[in-house]
Order: structure tokens, then C-alpha cells, then sequence
């Protein structure tokens, strides 16, 4: 049997990582320490005003474990492993994993294409993002092929060369049909060049260009071609106008801040994040944390840091907060290391930087007040619903149900379903299906025995 107090005394005061069990031996929480004897040891003490949540949690500890590490970093990576690998009850988590589009141009191609990809990964090609909107990517996408006529089929060239006929694109002046073997490796090149100056952020050579053939076309009475550059010039501003946030060119930076509802033990809080890329803001989003109740914003913010960027291949240059967090050094040191450059954590107290930071916590105060009223409407239509179905039926209590329904084939081939709603929701991972072999023929009510 597992003594607490006697493996208490056996903790080694070394950095590493503990991880605490329940009667069920379900792991409740991970966490790291630089001194694992006296880390673990502080939550079996009577601590005051550590907060509930913590509390809570001590009380369901039956046993734990730790695993030692060499140094605070090691220990602070194999923690952000097995909290992505186990999500532990008790620890502050990221409610949205979520992968952000990017824009790769396949640069290792004689005749490179522009697609639309979900993740970077290390084939020669250049990615430039992450963006926050899919939509926007896609009708970069199709700008840039419609513009410079480059091709968005499949055919590997120049191996497919004049195998079929030219697609449609090539007559609507869409595409200029490489795959006829008609366009040199190095006339495409320069088409994909100022494909890639456009999304490197080069937007007035652009600008210049198609503002001449306009003007140029428009003389020689060509007045649908002078349009169709006026069309694409339209197109090319609008995109640049999206790009002017920023007062720092070629900075990459997020910007970070927080909101936190402690109405109760169980409520969220958000996280909303700039991405400025190249001095230019390209989005923003914001991000839900759960368990925060009776949680410092400084931890949250670590949490969010460790899960978030431990996840995405695109990390900034500088990552700017609205408070100080614990372990910054640390964290600056982890960034650095998957990044293979520096990375800078800084609060800044005033300037354009502080500005910035007060807007993040603004958008993410709003959100967490939407979502508020959200809840409270949700609330009435689930929660509510299922206390009257409970008094109706003069039930003490109506947390879980579940719905069944037969049916079969030609009175062939019974099968049974099941649904399961938890607190008026639905609770997908608990839905089933049942191949019922004891009954022939059709019998609801046999199968449903």
C-alpha cells in the first residue's frame, strides 16, 4: 500500500517532474519542480489561500510519482509532454488545438506551385504564415495564381509535359499552360519571384507594375485588359492595406493578454493573441484555458506559453505580455532551443508595446463576456431542461441519460444504438453500437432486454 509520508521522506531534492494519482489511478495533475523534496511536499501541508481548486485536488491524491531530470529545463519539457499526452484533470489546459494555415510555395520544383498547407514540414518548399483565417489564405492563393498565371494542377513537370491537352485555365488567361512545354523552367521562375515578393510583404514594386500596364493598356484602347490589371491592383491594395498595424518593420512578435472569470470553480478564462509577422499584423485569435479558477494570470500565461508554442512550428522573435510569469528565463531558454534563435519574453510599461498589450486584454475580457451570456442561454436551454425532465419525473437527481433505439433489416440484422447526454449535453465519446445476435426476427422489446 502506497504511504504518503513515508515516500515524502523519499524525495530526492533534484529538478524533475511529479505526477499525482487518483483511487483510480487516473493522473490528475503533472507538474515540475527545480526541487522535487520540497515541491511535493508543500501540498500536504496546511497551506492557506492557495486556492479551492488546489485544495480539491490534494484531497484526491492517492498516490504520486516523480521522475527525475538533470535540469529545469528537461523537467519543464517532459512536463508540456505528458500534459499533452494525458490531460491531467487539475492542470490548466489549452481548449483549443487547432493547426493554422500557411501559404507554401514549392520553390524545390521546376515549376514550383502555390498550396494551401496545415502544417510545415521540412520538403524544400517556403512556407510563409501561420495565418489565422483559412478563407483569407485561400483567396491569396487564388490571387496570386490569377495574377502571375501560375498553375495549380498536380501534373509533375517536366515529366508530364504535352502528355494531355491545356485545362480550362489557359483559355480564361488564368494560367500560362507550362505543362504544354511551351514556358521555360526560368520565364515561370520570375513569375513565382514575384509571387514570392508579394507574400514576403514587397507590395509597391507590385503596385508600380500593374498601375503601368493599366495605364499602358487603357492608351492602347486594350480596355478589358486595362481592366482586368485594375481589378488585380484593387485586389493587391486591399491585401496590402490589411498589412499597415505595426510600428517596427520585419519584427515578428505575438502580442498577449488575458482575461479570467473566478465567478466560480469551474470557469475559463482566455487568452487573445496578435500575430504580427514582419512588423504586420496577420491576425489575431483568442484561445480558452480551463481550471483557472483561484490561478494567478502569470501562471496561466505560463501554461498557455509551454502548451501553445510547444505545438506550433511558428514561434516569434519576441512574445510580449501584460504581467511577469515565474519562469521566464526558462521559458525564454525552451523557446530558444526549438526555435534555433533567440526568443525574447518581455512586459512592456509603456509605448506603442503597452498600447498593444491593453487592447489584447480588452478583446479578451469581451470575449470572455460574450461567452458569458452565451453560457447563461446555454445553460437554460441544457441544465435547465433536464431539472424539469428531473421534476417532472420526481427524480433526486438526472445527470446522465441515455436514449436507445433498435432496428433491423427486412426483421434481419438487429442492431441497437445508444446516445448518452451529461448535464444536458451530449456526450459523443459514450455513444454505441450493438450487434444483437440472441434475438431473431423483429422484437424491440426482446432486444432492448
Amino acid at each position: 500500500m502506497f504511504n504518503v509520508q513515508e515516500e515524502l521522506k523519499k524525495l530526492p531534492p533534484k529538478p524533475g517532474v511529479y505526477i499525482m494519482h487518483d483511487e483510480r489511478d487516473a493522473i490528475i495533475y503533472v507538474g515540475k519542480a527545480v526541487n522535487l523534496h520540497n515541491r511535493v511536499r508543500s501540498y500536504f501541508r496546511k497551506i492557506v489561500g492557495r486556492g479551492p481548486q488546489i485544495d480539491q485536488m490534494v484531497k484526491q491524491i492517492e498516490r504520486f510519482e516523480y521522475i527525475v531530470t538533470d535540469s529545469e529545463l528537461e523537467a519543464l519539457i517532459l512536463e508540456n509532454n505528458l500534459i499533452k499526452e494525458h490531460r491531467p484533470k487539475y492542470n490548466t489546459m489549452l481548449k483549443d488545438d487547432k493547426t493554422y494555415p500557411y501559404i507554401k510555395v514549392t520553390v524545390g520544383e521546376p515549376y514550383p506551385r502555390i498550396l494551401f498547407a496545415r502544417r510545415q514540414v521540412k520538403d524544400k518548399a517556403r512556407y510563409f504564415g501561420p495565418y489565422t483565417s483559412s478563407q483569407a489564405v485561400r483567396s491569396t492563393i487564388e490571387l496570386l495564381n490569377r495574377m502571375y498565371g501560375l498553375r495549380d494542377c498536380a501534373k509533375v513537370l517536366p515529366r508530364d509535359f504535352g502528355k494531355e491537352r491545356p485545362c480550362l485555365n489557359l483559355h480564361m488567361e488564368r494560367c500560362c499552360a507550362p505543362c504544354t512545354g511551351e514556358v521555360s523552367e526560368a520565364d515561370y521562375r520570375k513569375r513565382v519571384d514575384m509571387a514570392l515578393e508579394l507574400l514576403s510583404g514587397h507590395y509597391d514594386p507590385i503596385i508600380r507594375d500593374l498601375t503601368e500596364k493599366m495605364t499602358e493598356a487603357s492608351e492602347a484602347m486594350e480596355f478589358e485588359k486595362a481592366i482586368r490589371y485594375r481589378d488585380l491592383l484593387a485586389s493587391v491594395q486591399q491585401v496590402a492595406q490589411k498589412q499597415k498595424m505595426s510600428e517596427n518593420i520585419g519584427e515578428n512578435r505575438d502580442i498577449l493578454g488575458i482575461s479570467v472569470d473566478n465567478s466560480s470553480p469551474d470557469s475559463d478564462g482566455v487568452v487573445q493573441t496578435f500575430f504580427l509577422r514582419d512588423g504586420k499584423l496577420i491576425g489575431r485569435e483568442h484561445f480558452y484555458m480551463t481550471h483557472v479558477a483561484g490561478r494567478k494570470k502569470s501562471d496561466i500565461l505560463s501554461e498557455f506559453i509551454k502548451q501553445f508554442y510547444g505545438g506550433t512550428p511558428s514561434i516569434p522573435r519576441e512574445i510580449i505580455l501584460p504581467c511577469e510569469v515565474d519562469d521566464r528565463e526558462l521559458l525564454e531558454q525552451w523557446l530558444t532551443a526549438i526555435r534555433g534563435g533567440k526568443v525574447s519574453i518581455k512586459v512592456p510599461v509603456k509605448g506603442q508595446k503597452e498600447k498593444l498589450v491593453e487592447l489584447a486584454n480588452t478583446n479578451a475580457r469581451l470575449v470572455l463576456d460574450k461567452d458569458r451570456e452565451r453560457l447563461k442561454r446555454e445553460e437554460g436551454r441544457t441544465i435547465g431542461a433536464v431539472k424539469e425532465i428531473r421534476d417532472l419525473l420526481g427524480l433526486p437527481k438526472a445527470d446522465r441519460m441515455e436514449a436507445y433505439d433498435i432496428s433491423n433489416i427486412s426483421g434481419f440484422a438487429n442492431v441497437g444504438s445508444m446516445v448518452v447526454y451529461e448535464k444536458g449535453k451530449p456526450k459523443r465519446s459514450d455513444y454505441r453500437k450493438f450487434r444483437i445476435k440472441s434475438v431473431a426476427g423483429p422484437n424491440d422489446y426482446a432486444c432492448m432486454k
